[in-house]
């Protein structure tokens, strides 16, 4: 399973509130189907493929610019591990746990 955190920002906006513009990008995250999380600084997604997160990313920053934006700056970390199998987000934060409630 391959997690990524994503984090986009239009910028040349009226104002420097950004929900709306964050929101649209949510909502077709939402649309995708894929499994994500939304925190206070970006968007966790998971994706079975590489294709199938960069295609959701596309259509969130070209939606960005149908918004009206006249730049969009987007941060994207992926973290495609291979050797273990459906490594969910959930997952890394249970080990995490584990380790600081010892």
């Amino acid at each position: 399973m391959i997690t990524a955190d994503f984090t986009i920002l239009p910028v040349g906006t009226d104002g420097t509130d950004l929900g709306e513009y964050v929101g649209i990008a949510v909502e077709i995250i939402k649309d995708s189907g894929l499994n994500y999380e939304l925190t206070g600084m970006g968007t966790q997604i998971e994706a079975e493929t590489l294709d199938e997160l960069y295609e959701v990313v596309k259509k969130a920053q070209e939606a960005i610019f149908d918004k009206g934006s006249n730049r969009v700056y987007s941060v994207l970390k992926i973290d495609d591990r291979r050797d273990k199998n459906n490594r969910s987000l959930q997952d890394k934060i249970n080990t995490v746990n584990e380790i600081v409630n010892k």
